[in-house]
This record gives structure tokens, C-alpha cells and sequence, in this order.
């Protein structure tokens, strides 16, 4: 893996097609390091072993292994807290697992973190599924730790209070943060400038991404992500921030269109608009 310049732009991408053919189209976007996101139904025996190949011949770095798990939906905030990360106790076995393998992934490949959504985690630190998805996170991290990488979890399904009281509870110290200054708005969970004031010392990477508030006449629905410099996040401040607080770590571009050709374009803009930003 190649060092990186402080705040390099990167971006956020999926696993599913030819690695080669994945990061050639990266690479024509100008950026060279990026967040690997692995999707629930992904088979994961002997991927490592492409994806290292493709990463070493195309000389792209992977900051973080993402994962994803079947049935997950974000149509809106109550499919969100249903269907989303450690919370459901159907799922939580086999996520915790399926995490498990993610880390093992990501050591292979060399990779320092491992993230996720865990989901709505609930605000009762004595319920029963807070300290289920507590001991769950404490599992991972540890397996994490053996690897020497950090775990990191994303910002927006709660506040930032919440989460940081989340992380003292957990007690470890690979547990760090995932911050993406949209969700927080997408979620209506405050605004992203003071989150990151609390969450700042946690804060190992960060995802740039735009999006408005939901709407007020449409209780759990889930706010509108934009293109970066569109949305309610406020690209310039959001930079400013992140230098005040030290951050030094990549600036990764996160697109969720669906339509492939917009999301490249978007993405392409983005990475111009971030170079604009940072001269």
C-alpha cells in the first residue's frame, strides 16, 4: 500500500464486479485510495487473494473494509431500525460472524480498519439488546485488535451524545468512528459541525457526502442525499472542521445514486469541487 498525502481525496466503492475493471474506473476519476464496501451476499472464500493482486498492480490503496449484510434496507427510518446492523436479534448472529470474516478479509489485504452500520442502537444502557450489540461490537473489536486494525462505526442513526456514550460504554480502545456529516442531517440527528466537535477524538476516517434534512410533513422518512456542494452539510465548513480538530486521514467521497453513469459523474464533480476546497 502506498502513503497518502494528509486529507487525500478517495472514494467510497463496492465489491461485485472484476477488481482490475473496478479500479480502472477509480483511477480515471483522479483519485487513488478508497473504502471498500463488501456487500451481505458477497461469497468471500478466495476474494482476498484477487483484490490484493488488483490493489498491488494498479498501486491503490484501501483505507477501510465496509460491511454490509443481507436484508438490509434504507427505505426509511423504521425499515432502517428493523432491518439495520447488530440491532435485530434475528440477524445478530449471523452479522457478527459474517463482521468476523470481513476482518479476516481486510488482514489479508493489508487494510488497517473495518467499519459498518450497526444500527439503531437503543438509548436504555440495561435493555437487553444494548448490551447484546455492546458485547457483540466488543467481539469484533478484539478480533479487529488481533489483526491490528481499528473498528469503526458510522455516523447518523443516532445522536452524537448517544454514540460517544456508546463508545465509552464498549471500552475499546480500536473502537473509533466512521463520520459522515450527511447522515447526520439524512437522520435528522443534529448537526454535523457539533458532532464532530463531540465525536473528534474518536473520528478515524470520514465519508464526504451531502444531503437535506427530511422532510417535516413525513414523519420516518429519511432526508435526500445530494451531490456534494448541493446538500445542507456545507462542503467548506465541513473542511474547515475537520483541519481544527487535526484530521489528517483521507477524504472519501460517498455517491449513493443508483444510476451508475450519475454516480460517477457526481463523484467526478465532487473530487473537482474538493480540489476547488483544499488549494
Amino acid at each position: 500500500m502506498q502513503l497518502l498525502n494528509d486529507m487525500e481525496i478517495g472514494v467510497m466503492f463496492w465489491a461485485g464486479r472484476d477488481p482490475g475493471e473496478t479500479l480502472g474506473e477509480l483511477k480515471s476519476l483522479g483519485v487513488r485510495c478508497g473504502q471498500l464496501g463488501i456487500p451481505g451476499d458477497m461469497p468471500l472464500e478466495g476474494a482476498a487473494a484477487a483484490w490484493k493482486q488488483a490493489l498491488a498492480d494498479e498501486r491503490f490503496t484501501v483505507v477501510t473494509v465496509f460491511a454490509a449484510y443481507a436484508g438490509e434496507s434504507y427505505a426509511d427510518i423504521p425499515t432502517v431500525a428493523r432491518t439495520v446492523g447488530f440491532v435485530p436479534p434475528a440477524t445478530r448472529g449471523e452479522r457478527e460472524l459474517r463482521t468476523l470474516a470481513v476482518s479476516d478479509f481486510a488482514a489479508e489485504l493489508g487494510v488497517p480498519s473495518i467499519a459498518t452500520h450497526i444500527g439503531f442502537v437503543p438509548e436504555d444502557r440495561l435493555s437487553a439488546d444494548y448490551i447484546a450489540v455492546r458485547e457483540v461490537v466488543r467481539r469484533i473489536c478484539d478480533r479487529a485488535a488481533r489483526h491490528g486494525q481499528t473498528f469503526a462505526l458510522e455516523t447518523g442513526q443516532e445522536s452524537a451524545a448517544a454514540l460517544l456514550d456508546f463508545l465509552q460504554s464498549t471500552r475499546r480502545e480500536n473502537l473509533r468512528v466512521n463520520f459522515d456529516p450527511a447522515n447526520m442531517i439524512l437522520y435528522g440527528t443534529g448537526d454535523p459541525i457539533a458532532a464532530l466537535d463531540i465525536l473528534a477524538p474518536h473520528v478515524v476516517t470520514v465519508h464526504v457526502k451531502d444531503g437535506d434534512w427530511p422532510p417535516k410533513d413525513s414523519p420516518g422518512a429519511l432526508g435526500d442525499e445530494k451531490a456534494l456542494g448541493q446538500g445542507s452539510v456545507g462542503m467548506a465548513r465541513f473542511l474547515a472542521k475537520l483541519k481544527e480538530i487535526g484530521y489528517k486521514g483521507p477524504l472519501t467521497i460517498e455517491r449513493e445514486a443508483h444510476d451508475p453513469a450519475k454516480r460517477l459523474r457526481d463523484i467526478r464533480m465532487g473530487v473537482s469541487l474538493l480540489e476547488r476546497l483544499m488549494t
